[in-house]
């Protein structure tokens, strides 16, 4: 697929959000998350268990919480929709009730 599947601008949620450019479907690999390992927290900081954090270093940074996400984070670090998500619509994943 040569269309780019999501761009950056300003979220409603929160500054910057992940859109999506064209319309995926449910299941399809909306990008793999490239990262550099942290011992401490920050923005753009996932931690994987307690002790291995790591730093988004790609537009997958951009993904907000919603408690209702059409996207999740896999084992592999793919992210992938968990439901169709049209063309416009944030790219979203649920953080977990600790986020704030």
């Amino acid at each position: 697929m040569s269309e780019t599947l999501f761009i950056v601008r300003e979220s409603a949620i929160h500054g910057k959000g992940l859109f999506a450019n064209c319309n995926i479907i449910e299941g399809a690999v909306i990008g793999t998350i490239k990262y550099k390992p942290v011992k401490k927290d920050g923005p753009y900081v996932l931690w994987i268990d307690d002790t291995t954090g790591i730093q988004v270093d790609s537009d997958l940074k951009y993904i907000n919480h919603n408690p209702e996400p059409n996207a999740c984070y896999c084992e592999d670090l793919q992210v992938i929709a968990i439901k169709n998500i049209k063309t416009g619509d944030e790219i979203t994943h649920d953080y977990g009730d600790d986020w704030a």
